[in-house]
């Protein structure tokens, strides 16, 4: 049994490297793959559940129904960057999608799947904003305002959050934010706990079992393979 795991590719154009990147990878995986995990912030901003998906993203929900069409299970959990993600996924592709990260069974092991977004609890501001950004109110305004408009408002949203980063992981680092949390989930009876968005790698040995950190996908093409009953970080180096 095969596993492949990524997070935070924050995809914006077809043009930019990472996303052609992205397609090669996944693309090469056709037929080789049981189980894609996708763990959040794939896309800079998923637009919510509508009929009519912006145009950058159609080239990778392409990519992923080959994928799908080549025995290849898809599970995406949601992230701070694309949420709603609805029909497209659940119904055109057949994709599980964990809202808020659980559990799924594969190989016989539990894995506790999560972005890893609401790993820190004294993070009240986020929290409280992404329960704001998940009200019915506005998913619905989300849904029917004309998809450029939210585009571009999110867009330029993301680069102001983005340039916060580098102080909200010197305050709340990953590796000391993380283990206490999977060892939360761990004791629920899980294997692994398997989380994106700090944009950090990293592999940690746990009371109860194993927390795996994804890197990015941006500058990183970072991402977590299982097989032959093993897990393994790897690093898709394009010349």
């Amino acid at each position: 049994m095969r596993a492949l795991f990524i997070a935070d590719a924050h995809l914006r154009h077809p043009d930019d490297a990472n996303y052609q990147a992205l397609m090669a990878f996944l693309n090469n995986q056709a037929g080789q793959l049981d189980l894609l995990v996708l763990l959040g912030d794939i896309f800079e901003f998923w637009a919510g559940d509508r009929e009519v998906v912006h145009p950058s993203y159609r080239p990778l929900l392409a990519t992923l129904r080959h994928l799908t069409e080549n025995d290849t299970q898809l599970v995406y959990v949601e992230g701070n960057h694309d949420f709603d993600l609805g029909r497209q996924f659940t119904e055109k592709l057949g994709c599980q999608v964990l809202a808020d990260g659980g559990i799924i069974e594969f190989d016989g092991l539990n894995l506790y799947l999560a972005h890893g977004d609401l790993a820190n609890p004294e993070d009240r501001g986020y929290r409280l904003l992404r329960r704001l950004l998940r009200t019915p109110l506005t998913r619905t305004l989300v849904r029917h305002l004309p998809i450029d408009w939210v585009m571009t408002i999110a867009l330029r949203s993301s680069r102001e959050s983005r340039s916060q980063h580098p102080e909200s992981r010197r305050r709340w680092p990953a590796r000391e934010i993380l283990p206490p949390y999977a060892t939360q989930k761990l004791a629920s009876g899980c294997h692994a706990v398997i989380t994106g968005h700090f944009h950090e790698p990293f592999h940690q040995q746990l009371e109860g079992g194993a927390l795996y950190a994804l890197g990015d996908w941006i500058t990183q093409y970072s991402y977590l393979i299982y097989e032959n009953g093993r897990f393994e970080f790897g690093s898709h180096i394009t010349s």
